[in-house]
C-alpha cells in the first residue's frame, strides 16, 4: 500500500489517473456555426421583409374632410384668388368702414384683420397695416349722419365688459350700436363676448391697468404697468395686454394715477401706440396724467372722459350724471361719459339713449370725438 501512495500520477493519456480534458471551445464553436447556418437558412427560404418584426395594416384612407381647400389641393391642381372688393391689387387690404366682426366682412384674426396683426409669442397684436391703414381707422365705429349737422355729441363708453360672460351679452344686447364698449383683458371667453359686440355693431377698446397711487393695496390686476420698471418690461406687459383679443380700436386705462403723471414710464406706452396706429382715451380720472401731451407728441387718437357716470350705482344719481353730462355737451359741442357694467347702469344708460334724439343731442361712438 506504501507503494501505490508513494507512486506519482501519470498524465499520459489512457494511463490510469490520468485527467479527462473536456472540448468546451470546439462545443462553443459548433453552437455558433449552427446558430448561423440556421439564421442564413431562414434569409434565404423564408420571404418576410419585415424579419418578423411586430407590424399592423391601417388605411391612410379618411372618410373626414374638414378642410375645403386640401380637399381641392388633393384632387388636383387649384387655384386661389381673393376677393378683389376685399384685398387690393398690392395686396394690401382695403380701408373700408366696419361692419361687425370685420371690416366690410374681410377675415378676422383673432378678431383681427390679418394685414393689421402682428404675430408675437404671446399672440397676434394689433400693428399699422402695410397700406397705411391703422387699427383706429379700420376698426372705430362710423357716427352716423346726424353727427355731421352740428347738433351737441355725447359719447358712452360701458367699462369692464367680458369678466362676466352672460353679464357683458346682456349689456351687448340692451345698450345702443353707437355706445362703445371696453373690454377687461381677464375674461375667459373674450373670444365671444368680443365677436358679438363687434357683430352687433359696437366699436370695442382695451382696457390696460395702469399703477394707482396706492398700489398694491388697490391693484388693477395682472400685468399692471409700473413706475420704475424697465421699459422693455412694460412693453412686454403690454404686449401681452394687447394680445388677449383683437379688432380693438384703441385702449383706455384702468387706474394708473401714478403712472399717467409719470412721463418718463408713460412715454415708451405712448409711442408704441402712436406706431401701431391705435387711439387712446383717457378715463379723467386723474388731473396730473400727462396723457393729453404725450399723445399729441405721437400723434395717437386721443380724448379725456368728462364725466364718471354710476360712482354712486344708484338709479337716480346716474340719470343726474347724464344730466350733467348733457350740459357739458351743450356747453361744448361734445362730452364723453364712463360707466360700468353694472345692470343697473347698463338699463339707465339704455333708456337715457333712447330719449337723446328728442333733446336735440346725437349718440356718437367715442372715436368719433378723438382728435
Amino acid at each position: 500500500m506504501a507503494d501505490d501512495l508513494s507512486t506519482p500520477l501519470t498524465g499520459r493519456k489512457g494511463k490510469p489517473g490520468a485527467k479527462r480534458h473536456l472540448p468546451i471551445a470546439r462545443s462553443l464553436f459548433a453552437l455558433l456555426a449552427l446558430i448561423g447556418g440556421a439564421f442564413a437558412l431562414r434569409l434565404i427560404l423564408v420571404d418576410d421583409p419585415e424579419g418578423g418584426r411586430p407590424s399592423q395594416e391601417a388605411s391612410v384612407a379618411s372618410t373626414r374632410s374638414n378642410n375645403a381647400v386640401a380637399s381641392a389641393v388633393a384632387n388636383g391642381p387649384v387655384t386661389i384668388t381673393a376677393d378683389p372688393q376685399q384685398y387690393n391689387a398690392d395686396g394690401s387690404v382695403a380701408a373700408i368702414a366696419p361692419t361687425g366682426s370685420g371690416a366690410a366682412g374681410l377675415p378676422d384674426i383673432y378678431g383681427a384683420l390679418p394685414d393689421l396683426s402682428e404675430e408675437t409669442s404671446d399672440g397676434p397684436i394689433p400693428r399699422m397695416g402695410a397700406s397705411g391703414l391703422t387699427p383706429f381707422a379700420a376698426y372705430a365705429r362710423p357716427a352716423s349722419a346726424a353727427a355731421a349737422s352740428g347738433k351737441p355729441m355725447v359719447a358712452i363708453i360701458v367699462t369692464g365688459l367680458g369678466i362676466n360672460e352672460q353679464g357683458s351679452m346682456d349689456a351687448i344686447d340692451q345698450l345702443p350700436e353707437d355706445v362703445t364698449l371696453a373690454f377687461a383683458p381677464y375674461g375667459k371667453t373674450l373670444d365671444r363676448t368680443v365677436s358679438a359686440a363687434r357683430a352687433d355693431g359696437h366699436e370695442v377698446l382695451l382696457e390696460v391697468p395702469l399703477e394707482p397711487f396706492d398700489y398694491p393695496q388697490n391693484d388693477p390686476g395682472p400685468q399692471t404697468l409700473l413706475t420704475g420698471d424697465a421699459p422693455r418690461a412694460n412693453i412686454d406687459k403690454l404686449f401681452w395686454l394687447m394680445s388677449r383679443f383683437g379688432g380693438y380700436a384703441g385702449i383706455i386705462n384702468n387706474m394708473g394715477a401714478r403712472f399717467t403723471a409719470s412721463a418718463a414710464d408713460f412715454s415708451p406706452i405712448m409711442e408704441e401706440l402712436g406706431a401701431r396706429g391705435l387711439g387712446y382715451i383717457d378715463d379723467g380720472s386723474s388731473n396730473r396724467s400727462v396723457a393729453p401731451q404725450l399723445a399729441a407728441n405721437n400723434k395717437v387718437p386721443f380724448s379725456r372722459a368728462d364725466t364718471m357716470i354710476d360712482t354712486n350705482p344708484s338709479r337716480a344719481s346716474i340719470l343726474a350724471a347724464l344730466a350733467s353730462l348733457e350740459t357739458k355737451a351743450m356747453e361744448n359741442g361734445q362730452a364723453i361719459g364712463i360707466v360700468s357694467a353694472l345692470p343697473i347702469s347698463v338699463t339707465a344708460v339704455t333708456e337715457w339713449a333712447n330719449e337723446l334724439a328728442a333733446k336735440g343731442i346725437v349718440l356718437v361712438p367715442a372715436s368719433a370725438l378723438m382728435k
